[in-house]
């Protein structure tokens, strides 16, 4: 793809291609329904005009979420004709699910667009991940979009939040060898004058808790550091987030019993808990 290429690319797209696009690079996979969540709210209706590109305005609509859902797919069909996003083979709660289910990646085109207009050499494959991948990254995009979704509401503001790799941090463990610290989310979210610093980790039951525990004592060689503290006065809470009360149970158990822990770094909650914790609203259920 050339520049001249991207350039009449850059013409045609509204700026909504390019959010969903934008959208697609860092969270690799997404689903129908939380692109709907995260670009067409039901109070914004784009016109024909911006559904095929740069020229139309938002106007009132989208009075219900099929109505918001029939416009996503009919923007994301679109994007599929011209090869920027493509479909997986799998879908999410299966057939049932209908089109909300759909799981997309970016296509060869729009991973060819968005490296030339960053610059960038190195070719990210697109390929049919599996099954747990698919579900991680899924639930990772989850909490993303969930977080958005209080920022948009007024709950409170994201000041910062980065996926990966660009959260990764590197530092010299006690050994002097090179490590690396890989949250899955990195957030800074703030309501008033107060920050909140989060490294997010999605859980989804699917590792031993000793291999969890090796995560955590990552976390408190990195925190040992000082490297953040030094920029932020803070060091932040490492938040599990895990699917129900039984892993959450487990996890804790498992903290507790951890030698060399500071323990009050780190907790768990279930994804039900997540919007009252993140918030400060409440306490996780019993």
């Amino acid at each position: 793809m050339t520049r001249d290429n991207v350039a009449d690319l850059l013409l045609s797209l509204s700026d909504r291609d390019r959010h969903i696009l934008e959208s697609l690079r860092e969270f690799r996979l997404l689903t129908t329904a939380q692109l709907r969540r995260l670009h067409f709210r039901h109070q914004e209706e784009p016109t024909d005009a911006e559904d095929g590109g740069a020229d139309g305005k938002r106007k009132k609509g989208h009075t219900t979420e099929g109505a918001a859902a029939v416009a996503a797919m009919r923007v994301l069909g679109r994007l599929e004709a011209c090869g920027l996003v493509a479909r997986l083979m799998r879908r999410i709660g299966g057939v049932r699910a209908g089109s909300s289910g759909i799981v997309w990646q970016l296509g060869a085109a729009g991973e060819r667009f968005l490296r030339v207009v960053y610059g960038e050499q190195k070719r990210r494959r697109y390929v049919e991940p599996s099954p747990r991948f698919i579900d991680h990254t899924l639930a990772v995009a989850d909490i993303a979009v969930r977080l958005h979704e209080l920022e948009r509401d007024g709950v409170l503001e994201v000041v910062s939040m980065e996926s990966e790799p660009k959260n990764w941090r590197a530092f010299l463990a006690p050994h002097g060898a090179r490590s690396w610290l890989k949250p899955d989310l990195f957030a800074i979210t703030a309501s008033g004058e107060f920050e909140d610093h989060w490294f997010i980790e999605v859980d989804r039951a699917t590792e031993r808790p000793d291999v969890v525990m090796r995560q955590a004592q990552v976390y408190q060689r990195y925190a040992t550091t000082g490297r953040h503290q030094a920029e932020h006065n803070l060091f932040p809470v490492v938040l599990w987030v895990v699917p129900d009360a039984k892993r959450r149970h487990t996890l804790e158990t498992a903290l507790d019993a951890e030698r060399g822990l500071q323990r009050d770094m780190f907790r768990v909650i279930t994804a039900e808990d997540f919007t009252a914790t993140i918030t400060g609203a409440g306490k996780p259920t019993p």
